[in-house]
């Protein structure tokens, strides 16, 4: 059927409300000869009440209708720049974005919507007719509270052809414990991998404004916790049959590793997911993040880590107090911030466990050696004396790496008190996570 200002003129329509006016038509009739609504009915009476003189159903357009000649070329040099992205082998880029696109105009002052943005795409080629169906995933991780669950990853990729080393994404704090009260993504920090350090960088200290949260909930591949550290702490025995021998290959939970000691210290639980669809809610912002910080590293060749930081904080920006969010239909910072003020967290303030009188204690690389008959501990090819401690007896060594000066801070712990310490230089450490 067409338009209502197609079929009627608007001194008909005006016609109908002055009759509708002085009781001689009702509505009902009004709207069965107009095929119209109720809504769109009253509507137009209250159109015709506001001005009768000026009454007018005709459609206006708003915008022009046409972009400029330099909005198409502009749009045509961004799909061309994003289709040279697609086809890059290197880069952990699968698809299109258009939204990406659309955003990266606006910078340029130009204003179209996605559905623009896919129209000029299909016709320069930049466009792909298919994605492969996904199996559904029916499984919710729920939560009634902020703090309750912590979901851990970590993203190491490429993230600049013009970056001479892969970076790792990570949500920060490094080591993921002391984790301030934040939406998902708004603490992520981008680091280098660097050797001999896996987490690489100072060991995170935490201000006392930041809290620790009820649980964690790690994938089985992050770099801090899980299988990536029990494939470096592999036992393995590879015997004949029928001796009694077999493959014994150390599980995920096996392994008890650096970063599981610390979180443990903190009364934090630790959930291994065995699946990426298990811990979707930080899966989703990092395939996010991962496909606009690499187009925009990617577009503004960027080759150094602290202007890749620069291009992350932004996209978090965006993404936590900017964008609303698919699933909540709500910026995720006001929907945090309206759980904090409710009272509805579980975060809990930062605090030194007993009996430690130190943050390096419990943000540390932790070993255990014994005492030999000497009165010393072997560590990495240096040889420690520990006064006070009687030989044959377990201590615990307490390692604070600090890259600024290369130096190893070393605290030596028996029985709950604090033996020895001592500086050495960094170079020759390398701890298994």
């Amino acid at each position: 059927m067409a338009q209502l200002h197609r079929r009627f003129s608007d001194e008909q329509i005006a016609f109908f409300f002055q009759a509708y006016q002085q009781g001689l038509m009702s509505r009902e009739e009004i709207q069965e000869t107009l095929a119209i609504g109720r809504a769109r009915f009253f509507d137009l009476w209250k159109q015709y009440r506001s001005n009768p003189d000026s009454f007018c159903v005709a459609y206006r357009r708003v915008s022009s209708g046409r972009l400029s000649g330099e909005a198409e070329q502009a749009i045509e040099a961004e799909l061309l720049r994003e289709k040279a992205l697609v086809d890059n082998p290197d880069l952990p880029i699968s698809g299109y974005n258009y939204s990406a696109l659309r955003d990266r105009l606006q910078k340029q002052g130009i204003r179209v919507s996605v559905n623009t943005v896919i129209d000029r795409a299909r016709k320069l080629g930049c466009y792909q007719p298919g994605r492969r169906k996904r199996k559904t995933h029916d499984r919710e991780v729920l939560t009634a509270s902020i703090g309750a669950l912590i979901q851990h990853d970590g993203s190491t990729h490429l993230w600049s052809p013009y970056a001479s080393e892969k970076w790792t994404l990570t949500p920060a704090p490094n080591a993921g414990a002391g984790s301030r009260p934040s939406t998902t993504t708004a603490a992520c920090s981008c680091l280098p991998i660097s050797s001999p350090w896996k987490p690489p960088g100072p060991i995170f200290r935490p201000p006392e404004r930041w809290c620790r949260p009820s649980a964690c909930l790690c994938g089985i591949t992050t770099p801090w916790a899980s299988s990536a550290s029990c494939r470096d702490e592999t036992a393995s025995l590879d015997c004949p049959p029928r001796t009694g021998w077999r493959k014994h290959v150390l599980q995920t939970d096996d392994v008890e590793t650096q970063w599981g000691k610390m979180v443990a210290v903190l009364g934090i639980d630790v959930t291994f997911a065995l699946s990426s669809e298990a811990k979707g809610k930080i899966e989703r912002p990092y395939r996010w993040l991962q496909d606009r910080i690499v187009r925009t590293c990617a577009l503004e060749k960027i080759d150094q880590i602290e202007d890749a930081r620069a291009v992350l904080r932004e996209e978090v920006d965006r993404y936590d107090h900017h964008q609303v969010h698919s699933t909540t239909q709500e910026i995720p910072a006001l929907r945090f911030a309206r759980a904090l003020a409710s009272g509805n967290s579980l975060f809990r303030p930062f605090s030194l466990p007993a009996p430690y009188t130190s943050p390096d204690d419990v943000f540390c690389l932790r070993e255990t050696r014994v005492i030999n008959g000497y009165g010393r501990i072997s560590l990495f090819n240096h040889e420690i004396r520990v006064a006070n401690v009687p030989l044959r007896e377990q201590v615990d060594v307490h390692l604070v790496p600090d890259t600024d000066t290369d130096i190893m801070h070393i605290r030596i712990w028996h029985k709950d008190t604090l033996a020895h310490t001592v500086d050495l230089p960094l170079k020759g450490f390398r701890v298994h996570l």
